[in-house]
Formats: C-alpha cells, structure tokens, sequence
C-alpha cells in the first residue's frame, strides 16, 4: 500500500499528531508550524513526514529486524513502542530502562 504524502499527511491530522505541548525546546522550533492562542505549538507534518521517511529508510537497511531496539519512556509512547516491535520484529523498551541496559553485560536486562 503506497500512499501519497498528502494521503499520510491527512491521516497525521485526523490523528491529531499536529498537536504539540506548551513548551518548545529550541531544537524544535524549527519543526513548529506556529502556536495557538493557547499556547500550544503546532507541529510541520510536511517536515514530520520527512523525518519518518528518513527513519524508515534507515530501518529498512538493517538485516536483521531483531537489532532494533524501539524505546519509549513516556507512558503514552508505550502502546506505540509494543505495536511497531510487534509488527516489526523489533525489541522493545517500553517503560523505565534499567541502568546498564545497553553496556553492563551482567545484568539480567542487558540487550
């Protein structure tokens, strides 16, 4: 299934995904569209669209699916962080990391 960015861009907004947060750091205003009355900031889904082709180009040259670790602190990434590694065969990290996840090789976590 081969959509159009318009196609994906119009299924970002029915998702809402253009809606941001009060805050802004720096390293994002320039993925801001503009800001509400509000006080909420409104995301670019031209230049979001560009950076998830980017990350699926990336994705897509590693071999071996089981590589890829996704990872979501926030609570309201950790039902996304499960559905991809589930759908991707990747490994998933949903939730608080033990510390030496990724380096100390003794713990019972280590990845």
């Amino acid at each position: 299934m081969s959509l159009t960015k318009e196609e994906d861009v119009q299924m970002m907004l029915v998702c809402k995904t253009h809606l941001g947060t009060r805050n802004c750091d720096h390293r994002m205003k320039r993925y801001v569209f503009r800001r509400t009355v509000d006080g909420i900031h409104i995301i670019h889904l031209g230049k979001t669209w560009e950076k998830v082709m980017v990350a699926a180009r990336a994705l897509v040259a590693i071999e071996n699916p089981a590589d890829i670790i996704v990872a979501s602190q926030r609570p309201y990434g950790s039902r996304a962080v499960l559905k991809f590694a589930q759908y991707s065969g990747a490994q998933a990290m949903a939730g608080r990391w033990m510390p030496g996840t990724l380096t100390n090789q003794i713990t019972t976590k280590f990845m």
